[in-house]
């Protein structure tokens, strides 16, 4: 699984990696993360709100932190 953090790296960008990788680890899921802080590389995934979550190529939270619930119930499917 491949999972990119999408956010310029403002407070909410920062609480979202680092929310991401507890997850992963808590729950021993074989995924590698990217943070992608360019607005241009961005903007391809056509997200105007940031923080956002990519897995596998396919925006799946935008414009918020999800809690930690929220996230394991995204990375296990």
């Amino acid at each position: 699984m491949h999972i990119q953090v999408l956010g310029t790296g403002c407070q909410k960008c920062k609480s979202l990696e680092k929310a991401t990788r507890e997850v992963i680890a808590q729950n021993n899921i074989d995924a590698t993360i990217t943070k992608v802080e360019d607005i241009v590389e961005i903007m391809k995934f056509n997200v105007m709100t940031t923080p956002a979550l990519v897995i596998d190529g396919k925006v799946v939270v935008k414009g918020r932190v999800p809690s930690n619930y929220e996230l394991k119930q995204l990375l296990i499917k």
